[in-house]
Parts: structure tokens; sequence; C-alpha cells
């Protein structure tokens, strides 16, 4: 037998009934088993879009586990401090990501992205608003699987920088409690050309929005409820139907 550590994130805790519990599992069991394992006594449809990691990294149902794994548990994303974003990391650094629970200085870090070889700065500044679908927001509670979501950062803004040829990417993501009006996440482009930062800074925000495990907790004047989220890619998806295999 082996145990593994079972992480659930956003709306999954509620239904699981807490954030981390320990499983114990036969020797040679794979995701699709720990998944049929935690469905018994559940309605199928719990397991419908999520993605699964494991150790921190996206896993397939058929992927085996071994004794002492960490399992994610991770519902369509919504996207302490995880780095410190010291003046002179950005003026050095090709790229720029963090996690934080601290506001986010959108001036410091704009000012600190350019360099005089840069012909175009494009800024995706994401920010609370004050309603959604017409009912009005108090604030927002973010949380993240914060080794993993550090990890995607990093290959997010790595990417964008092979893909499109920029030079710099600052991709900042808050953690915590939000009030109206506060940056949630802060993307910053710089590069020669103004067609590959705007492309570069709309792919980060797109594609951050439905892989990074970031979720977020909606209060409103007349309740709270974990939002939806955009789904992940179809590739990374484990449905209830996959999760099922031969005995």
């Amino acid at each position: 037998m082996m145990q593994v550590r079972v992480l659930a994130f956003g709306v999954l805790k509620d239904w699981l009934g807490g954030s981390a519990a320990t499983v114990e599992l036969p020797a040679g069991a794979s995701v699709a088993d720990l998944l049929e394992r935690l469905s018994q006594g559940r309605a199928p449809q719990w397991l419908r879009g999520i993605a699964v990691s494991v150790n921190a990294e996206f896993a397939a149902p058929d992927q085996l586990l071994s004794d002492g794994d960490e399992v994610g548990l991770l519902p369509p994303v919504s996207g302490g401090t995880a780095h410190a974003l010291d003046a002179s990391d950005e003026n050095e650094g090709k790229v720029l990501t963090a996690l934080t629970r601290e506001p986010i200085d959108t001036v410091r870090l704009i000012a600190a992205a350019k360099h005089g070889e840069d012909g175009a700065v494009v800024v995706f500044d994401g920010t609370v608003r004050n309603h959604t679908r017409g009912r009005q927001t108090l604030h927002l509670d973010y949380e993240a699987y914060e080794e993993m979501a550090l990890k995607q950062l990093d290959t997010l803004a790595q990417g964008a920088r092979e893909r499109f040829g920029v030079r710099h990417v600052t991709l900042i993501h808050r953690l915590g409690r939000l009030e109206v009006g506060e940056t949630s996440v802060l993307i910053v482009v710089a590069s020669a050309h103004r067609a590959e930062a705007f492309e570069a800074c709309r792919w980060l925000i797109d594609t951050l929005k439905k892989t990074v495990p970031i979720w977020k907790k909606e209060t409103f004047v007349d309740g709270a409820v974990w939002a939806a989220g955009e789904p992940f890619p179809a590739e990374l998806t484990v449905d209830a139907a996959e999760a099922e295999h031969d005995a």
C-alpha cells in the first residue's frame, strides 16, 4: 500500500469537504484509480472539466502514482509572496514572474520594463470591477496552487519571448483579498515592434486564464460564489468518462 496527499482547490474544496487529505491506495495505482476512490458516494459530474497535477505537474489519468506523491485537483481556473519584486531583478531579467499578496505597483513595474531598444511596451492591467452579471461586487479572494502556479507563470513568460520574439515579459498575479479597483494581474510586454508586443500580451492573458491554477471567490452584497472560470484545454482535463478503466 501507499499514501498520497490530495490537495483540492476552489469549488472542489467545498465538494470534497476540505482542502487536503491523505488517501491510501494499493501499490501501482494510477491517477484514474485515485479519482475513482474519491468519487465514491459523490455525483460523477464533479470530475467534469477538472485537471489533475502530480507533484505540481499536469498529469494524465493513466499516470502511475508513488508513495508520498502530492496530487492536486484543479477546477477550471479563474485567474505569502513567492518572489521579491526587487528593482535590480526587474532591470536585469528578461522575465519577471511572481505571485504576491501585496498591492501591485503598476507604475514602477511598467517603468522598470522599459529599455532603450524597445519600440513598444504593451500593458494589460486586470482590475476588480464593481459588478458581475448584474450583481454588486464587494470584494474578490484569489487563491492558487502556488508552487505549480509559479512554474506555469514562468513557463508562459519564457514561452511568449520564444514564440513572439519580444525582449521582456512581466507577469504578476495577486493573491488574497482584493477590493474594487485593485489590480489582480499585471502583464507588461516590451519589444522592438508593436505587433509582436500586442500579440504576446493577448496570448499571455488568454493562456493564463486557462492554464495557471489560480481561482477566485466573488463576494457580492447578496452572497458569495467561486467563479466558474474558463475551461482547461481539452488535453489537460480529466472527465469522468476518461477516468473509467478496466479492472
